[in-house]
């Protein structure tokens, strides 16, 4: 993990009473993760695909609020029990399964799961040139109590970029891990977070659902990685993001997935930290 400071921009006041967009600036803490939940999945292993990232706003003692992205912008199911389906689906589908097996099966009758498979999901050259999606809407209150939905996006002043297949077996299995470190040391990191903004009739409470690429994205501020974060290791264990706000100027959508995300990050940091 590593410390960074957030800087809002002019505009973001204008959607949000949310402390960090009305202040000069903010610390953070930012996590990236490859998928699976896995500890020790290789970088170059075609399932840590996609990639994450978590930003959390420090506040003030023990208030906070966070960020979680990752790089493909929806997600294969609506609810937390379709998603639960689709794993077991895979589980029980291991190469030699006789066709149709049970993902192929689960894949033909969900098309927003055959559709986030199907998804490219090429490997980043580095965690800081990745973009980075918020898959479930949430919703921006501003001082005078004006609403609108949106999605984060977080995305790399470095620029994009992938690796095709032959560069990617030539990297050590650790290398987004390593590379990380070195590039923030070295060199300026940053990313801009943006807000896509939803217009009426959009769908806020289905992550399976894409907006329109016309809908506007609105830059929100300035994210600035400076140090690794001190006792990386043991604060690792113990940091447990969660993708509700909770914090006065953002508030949950009524998307179904947001309480079951928040409620399994909780558990899965609980067992963490007892690990």
């Amino acid at each position: 993990m590593l410390n960074g400071t957030f800087t809002p921009s002019e505009e973001a006041k204008n959607f949000s009473s949310a402390p960090h967009f009305n202040k000069r600036s903010t610390p953070v803490t930012v996590r990236f993760s490859n998928s699976t939940g896995i500890p020790q999945i290789p970088d170059t292993d075609p399932n840590a695909n996609p990639r994450g990232i978590a930003v959390r706003f420090n506040l003030g003692n023990h208030v906070h609020t966070d960020i979680i992205c990752h790089s493909t912008p929806f997600f294969p199911t609506r609810t937390g029990a379709g998603f639960l389906e689709f794993l077991r689906a895979a589980a029980a589908s291991p190469p030699g399964t006789a066709s149709p097996s049970p993902i192929e099966a689960f894949l033909g009758s969900n098309p927003s799961a055959l559709a986030f498979v199907q998804a490219p999901k090429p490997a980043p050259s580095s965690f800081a040139k990745e973009v980075y999606f918020g898959v479930n809407a949430l919703k921006f209150v501003n001082t005078e109590g004006k609403s609108v939905y949106f999605r984060y996006r977080i995305v790399p002043d470095a620029g994009e970029e992938s690796l095709d297949d032959a560069a990617l077996k030539e990297k050590d299995s650790n290398f987004l891990y390593d590379e990380l470190p070195k590039r923030v040391a070295e060199v300026p990191t940053s990313f801009r977070i943006l807000a896509q903004i939803a217009e009426e009739g959009d769908v806020v409470d289905d992550a399976t659902v894409h907006w329109p690429g016309s809908r506007p994205l609105v830059e929100l501020g300035f994210l600035q990685l400076e140090s690794i974060l001190q006792n990386n290791d043991k604060e690792q264990k113990y940091i447990i993001f969660d993708p509700i706000p909770r914090i006065q100027g953002i508030e949950p959508s009524e998307d179904p997935l947001l309480e079951m995300r928040a409620a399994v990050y909780l558990i899965s940091g609980r067992e963490r930290r007892t690990a």
